[in-house]
Parts: C-alpha cells; structure tokens; sequence
C-alpha cells in the first residue's frame, strides 16, 4: 500500500514546486481508479448534488449525503488525502461546524472544506483546536450562487481582488491547510499562491495555483448540460479511464493543465 498523503506533504510539493493533483469522488470504485493513479487529493464535493442528484444546485446536499460518500471513498482509497465538503447551513455558527465537521471525519474526511472568507475565522480556529485540519473555499462559492446572481467570473475589479487577498491571509493565519480558488483571473490565482505559504488548488483559475482539481464528470466526459470552460474532457483523448487519469495527473504536474483556453483574465 502505498503512503498516505498529507497536509504536510502537500505543503512540502508546494515549496518544492510540484503540482498537486484532486478530483472529485464519490464512489469506492472511482476512489480506487483515483488514488491507484496517484491523483494526490479525493474531494466528496457538494457537487454530487448535480452530478449525482440532478438537482440544479449544491443547495439540497445533506450532512448524511456528504457521510455518505465519503465512508464510499474512504473503502476505495489507496492513500490519498481525503476532503470532504460541508454542506449549505451545515457551518452556520461555530458550534453547528464543530460538530458537523465531526461527523464528517468519523465518517473517514481527512479535512473538511468550508466555503467564505472572514465570517468563518472563529470556526477555523475551532476546528484547528479540535483537531480537523480545514481546507477554505474563496472567489466562486457555489453555495452563494443566489447571493452571486449566478455561477460568475470573482475578483475582476482590483478592490474585490484586494479583498480576496486579505481574507486568503486572514484565513490562513485562523488555521486553514488548503485553499481551493474558483473562477477568478489567472493574475489574482498567482497573486494568492505568492501570497500564502499553504497551497492553492484551482478550478477555473488558471495555471499560477498550486494544484488543479477538477469534478471527475467532467473530466470523463459524462456531464450533460452546461460544461464549464476551465473544464477538460480526457476521455476523448484516450478513450480510456485508467489513461484519461493518468493523462490528467502528468498534465497537471508539467503544467500543461489548464492552458489559456480554460483560465480567466
């Protein structure tokens, strides 16, 4: 078997210049795939409340659906480092988070992912006292997508990037290991990774983060509807699954991934 990875590794490929590589998971099958071709971090999205649920946002995932997949993935895992997202109003107050960030690593998370800014430092610091490492979510939080008017590009104009930048720093300094930055310019996604000692993992933020996560749909090719920009689809490239991961993990650690044609300006 090999060996697990960690925050602390993950920080250690970021000083060494070494990408990381995450997708998202919600099965012990996909999670074996995964992890047996060396993809570094598994995230159990809220995601799979549109991927897996046909909803038309993450709004109507549970705390026990989260539970759920990830005891899935935990089963399937071969030692990559397991995140798992906490649901909307699951981390309303600092108390509500402590707890239900509980149930997520009992139920086999190796870290927690929150999305906000500066609202969420008291529970960031909590959890960090408690033993649950975290890993916060700024620019597109899709939680907040009828706060945004929609799934829209953040941090454009120089004041809300600034902002970004103070509440990456602030929420560092709280306690969070990870930060995953999605759809902002290309320009602030490396102003960030500059910025914090911890490691930046982008969607939708061009090729200066530390890492690259993207929803596995997305990635196979299987998603309906509506495909993101910053996405690629590697099974048309290979035509196989073991291949389109392995094509994926290399494009990510050369940089190839994501080229201009998936970043924002």
């Amino acid at each position: 078997m090999k060996k697990n990875m960690t925050s602390a590794k993950l920080i250690q490929k970021k000083i060494a210049g070494e990408k990381i590589s995450a997708l998202t998971a919600y099965d012990a099958s996909f999670a074996g795939v995964f992890s047996d071709q060396n993809v570094d971090v598994l995230l159990i999205g809220d995601s799979l409340g549109m991927v897996l649920q046909g909803n038309d946002s993450t709004l109507p995932v549970t705390i026990d659906d989260i539970c759920y997949h990830t005891r899935c993935v935990k089963a399937g895992n071969n030692g990559s480092l397991i995140i798992a997202d906490m649901p909307f109003m699951t981390y309303s107050t600092p108390e509500s988070t402590w707890i239900n960030a509980g149930k997520l690593m009992q139920a086999g998370a190796n870290m927690v992912k929150l999305e906000g800014g500066k609202w969420l430092l008291e529970s960031i610091k909590g959890l960090t006292q408690r033993g649950i490492p975290v890993c916060a979510h700024l620019g597109l939080t899709p939680q907040s997508v009828n706060v945004f008017g929609g799934y829209k590009v953040q941090g454009r104009e120089q004041e809300q990037a600034d902002l970004m930048i103070e509440e990456a720093l602030a929420l560092e300094a709280a306690g969070a290991q990870l930060l995953v930055v999605e759809c902002i310019p290309a320009s602030l996604a490396k102003r960030l990774s500059e910025a914090l000692t911890i490691p930046t993992i982008g969607i939708g933020a061009g090729v200066h983060c530390d890492g690259q996560i993207l929803v596995m749909h997305d990635l196979l090719g299987i998603s309906t509807g509506y495909i993101p920009k910053f996405s690629k689809n590697y099974m048309t490239l290979t035509g196989d699954i073991h291949k389109a991961i392995a094509a994926y993990v290399e494009e990510v650690s050369s940089g190839t991934f994501p080229g201009p044609e998936h970043s924002f300006e």
